[in-house]
């Protein structure tokens, strides 16, 4: 009986250091995602924060700090892992287990989000981009300086065509002067230089879909990322809870330091 007892013992301890292993090798896969995801949600926020004044809704800014969000939180997760992993401590692998949770419902989240807003931008610029351009430039600084960098980027000018300018309330309240289009329109931007409307002085196509393009990339690289590293998260907490039920059955045989607690063998009430 004695010897079936330590057959089992060993059995179950082999079983958790293969736990350990593969939650290692899970982990170090973490901190690359974390890392990933920390550098695609900043890449995001840092390239195309500017264009979120033009954007009627909030969903795109969202997606991108969800993301962000979950990368930050990856990086604490992995060292908790290392401590449960090398305290044997169920408490740490609880919490583990918790922030795994967290990251994966925050990345899924951003997977939903951005297919689903990926579907709608298009819309939502063909609705709201022109009367934007119309009544925000000069008017709001964050409006005027996301239109100024998208048509110097895109050479492009006004939302559909440069004729939008003509009725907007730029041109119309007469803060243009003499100015019929800005001059983030002209080929080669200079002062005043959007006095003349010119074919060959001006950008004559305009900025809606060089941005739902832009847009749709972005959105396409934040779903990606957010519903792929839903997998490794989804396999970090499968094995998390396996190991914690493993580190209770070497608890129940007398072994290891599974307890939030340190486990003494010599206590003769255990």
């Amino acid at each position: 009986m004695m010897m079936m007892m330590v057959m089992m013992m060993m059995m179950v301890v082999v079983m958790v250091m293969r736990m350990m292993v593969m939650m290692v090798m899970v982990m170090v896969m973490r901190m690359v995602g974390g890392v990933a995801v920390l550098a695609i949600a900043s890449w995001t926020i840092a390239e195309k924060h500017t264009y979120i004044a033009v954007l009627t809704t909030t969903t795109y800014a969202t997606t991108a700090y969800l993301l962000l969000l979950a990368g930050l939180l990856s990086l604490p997760a992995a060292l908790l892992a290392c401590c449960a992993i090398h305290r044997e401590n169920k408490c740490y692998l609880l919490t583990y287990t918790f922030l795994l949770l967290v990251v994966f419902l925050l990345e899924a989240a951003t997977g939903v989000l951005a297919y689903l807003y990926e579907e709608q931008v298009m819309s939502e610029l063909g609705h709201t981009l022109q009367d934007t351009f119309k009544s925000l430039y000069m008017l709001d600084t964050g409006a005027t300086r996301a239109i100024d960098s998208m048509q110097e980027e895109f050479h492009c000018c006004g939302a559909k065509s440069y004729s939008d300018w003509s009725g907007s309330a730029w041109v119309v309240g007469g803060a243009a002067q003499n100015n019929t289009v800005p001059d983030s329109c002209c080929k080669t931007p200079s002062p005043l230089c959007g006095v003349r409307d010119h074919p060959s002085n001006i950008w004559y196509n305009g900025c809606i879909h060089r941005l739902e393009v832009v847009l749709a990339n972005h959105l396409l690289v934040l779903g990606a990322a957010g519903c792929g590293l839903c997998v490794i998260q989804l396999l970090g907490i499968v094995l998390a809870c396996c190991l914690y039920l493993k580190l209770r059955r070497v608890h129940d045989f007398g072994h290891g330091r599974a307890e939030c607690v340190p486990y003494k063998s010599c206590d003769p009430a255990y």
